[in-house]
């Protein structure tokens, strides 16, 4: 079971991802307001801003304040500076 870091010391298995996604789009929008009327919202961002939007296998939607980007190279073992980012944690 390898863990993946989604910001400020939380922790998801990457083996419950389903998938990544930018929370801009409307259906994506109604995907986190049906969790959260369900409990299924897990919220990681601290109270700030929502940049990714994880889906688990198990139905639970989990918001990151990081790049989907980030976690995606975090996931497959890149450093942040091999994808050219900037600390996404402010």
């Amino acid at each position: 079971m390898k863990l993946i870091n989604i910001g400020f010391g939380n922790m998801v298995s990457s083996g419950r991802i389903i998938a990544m996604v930018s929370p801009e789009s409307a259906p994506i929008k109604r995907i986190i307001s049906d969790a959260r009327d369900k409990n299924l919202l897990i919220d990681a961002t601290y109270g700030r801003r929502t940049r990714a939007v994880i889906i688990a296998d198990n139905g639970c939607i989990i918001l990151s304040a990081i790049q989907p980007e980030t976690i995606a190279g975090r996931a497959a073992g890149k450093s942040e500076t091999d994808l050219g980012d900037q600390s996404d944690e402010h």
